[in-house]
């Protein structure tokens, strides 16, 4: 049984909270000005007064963000030698820790402060401090630095790793033509031309993703082998052209409302055969076998609040298989986890009137 937590535990919890962004930006700048670099460089310990030496930062600086990395755990301080902590060294030295971090401050930080405003008006009211777009989509190719890099590294890790594993799914019969539909950068697709030299691929998105989708596929020799057809999904006149063996969707769904969803799925319904198999494959932030994979999924869903389009969320595999389902697809195979990944495919088949 849990123990039920004490007052003054609960009241602890709750400064927590309400110091969090402080705290985020303290361990932001321990990173930058190199202090955790230089503890971690020292196992045994270092004194303040070698930090002070060694590093362009003054006493008052160094001193202000070791006591703020104490209280964290993020470092030790023992016979008045700082030590790096195991937590420390996974926000130094682990990439996923570093991705999220880097994401949060560079492409979140200054746009949370509009949560309230974006989950009132249904718009991501945050985005704004980046760039004037109706979403973040058509701007992603255009992002200002470092929240352009910080934005593809975060969406490539949480997508790259499932890629060797969704590859053996999606080819088990030899597809002969792939649409992939919210291609991005073309990573998938360019994936599947070196998995099997005969695939023929399809990118669908806006505009100005397949810009940068087809010159990632001109550096790579590929322009034979892979075509464009710019879409906007949210435009129901706009449809998906048919002739496809597989649909493919990658981290694309959870980049809309629940309603927006049912549509496309909907749209890839008319444009698929009774011999034509859809795969989603999605990071489910009920399916996970870690704490810290569905704390940093659920996470997620408050950057498309503020952030992407202000809609859209990580979403739970039990409301996507009913989505599916109001699409009239029928998930045929459930592949959980896949790889080394936090991400799951659905295989997918059509049945009745959509």
């Amino acid at each position: 049984m849990k123990k039920e937590m004490s007052a003054i535990e609960a009241k602890y919890e709750a400064q927590k909270i309400a110091f969090g962004p402080m705290f985020f930006q303290s361990v932001i700048a321990l990173r930058d000005l190199g202090i955790l670099d230089f503890i971690n460089s020292h196992r045994k310990g270092v004194s303040i007064d070698t930090i002070v030496e060694k590093l362009d930062v003054s006493e008052y600086g160094v001193h202000l963000l070791i006591e703020a990395a104490e209280v964290l755990g993020v470092v030790e301080v023992v016979a008045d030698k700082v030590k790096i902590t195991k937590t420390g060294f996974f926000l130094l030295k682990d990439e996923m820790t570093r991705i999220n971090v880097n994401f949060m401050n560079d492409v979140c930080y200054l746009g949370a402060k509009s949560m309230t405003e974006s989950i009132k008006k249904g718009k991501p009211e945050g985005l704004k401090v980046l760039g004037d777009w109706p979403t973040i989509y058509e701007g992603l190719s255009i992002l200002p630095e470092p929240a352009k890099k910080s934005w593809f590294d975060f969406d490539h890790y949480y997508s790259d790793g499932a890629f060797p594993e969704a590859l053996k799914i999606v080819f088990k019969n030899r597809p002969k033509t792939i649409f992939d539909i919210g291609g991005n950068t073309g990573k998938w697709s360019f994936a599947c031309c070196a998995h099997d030299p005969d695939v023929r691929i399809k990118i669908l998105d806006l505009p100005v993703q397949l810009k940068v989708a087809k010159q990632n596929a001109t550096e790579k020799g590929l322009l034979e082998r892979i075509d464009f057809h710019a879409i906007d999904l949210l435009n129901t006149e706009q449809k998906i052209p048919q002739g496809a063996d597989v649909i493919w969707m990658s981290q694309f769904l959870d980049c809309f409302s629940k309603e927006e969803i049912v549509q496309i799925l909907k749209n890839a319904w008319q444009a698929a055969s009774p011999e034509t198999t859809l795969y989603i494959l999605e990071p489910f932030f009920d399916n996970q076998n870690f704490p810290a994979a569905q704390y940093s999924l659920v996470a997620t869903s408050l950057y498309f609040t503020i952030m992407a389009n202000g809609n859209s969320k990580m979403y739970s595999i039990k409301v996507m298989k009913e989505l599916v389902a109001q699409a009239g697809f029928e998930v045929v195979n459930t592949y959980p986890l896949i790889g080394d990944s936090y991400h799951s495919v659905l295989e997918c088949r059509k049945t009745i009137e959509a």
